[in-house]
């Protein structure tokens, strides 16, 4: 079962899915929507690695939807600082939490109003992913 899970800067849901299954079901459920991984990074293991703390599984998936991406690049080149999509999977439990960053939330501090569209096709396009997930 899943559930829902929001802040004012991002969304996502907790599913009943070990963590590395997690993982693979949403970069597929990601690549679906037309979203790429360009980054990944395993916070368990960075900060085992640099501080040698203990922590759970979690990773860091940087997903960028190149069309989007070129369309915001190009309305506003400073909006690269706020690229790509960042979107986090990590143990909860018996079961995982997938939550994006929501592309309104972080594009409205640009204050151009020609990136709300680019903004709302991100958002739409990540909530699918990852209402895929609890299906």
């Amino acid at each position: 079962m899943a559930t829902p899970v929001r802040h004012h800067y991002g969304f996502g849901t907790r599913v009943s899915l070990p963590f590395e299954v997690a993982v693979e079901k949403t970069k597929a459920a990601l690549k679906e929507q037309g979203f790429g991984v360009l980054t990944e990074i395993d916070v368990k293991k960075t900060l085992k690695e640099k501080l040698n703390a203990d922590f759970r599984p979690y990773r860091i998936l940087g997903a960028c939807n190149p069309p989007l991406a070129h369309r915001a690049l190009s309305a506003e080149l400073g909006v690269g600082l706020l690229l790509p999509c960042n979107v986090v999977v990590y143990e909860d439990g018996d079961g995982s939490v997938v939550e994006a960053m929501d592309p309104e939330a972080a594009l409205g501090v640009v204050g151009n109003s020609a990136l709300e569209p680019i903004a709302r096709a991100a958002r739409e396009k990540l909530q699918n992913a990852i209402s895929s997930l609890s299906s």
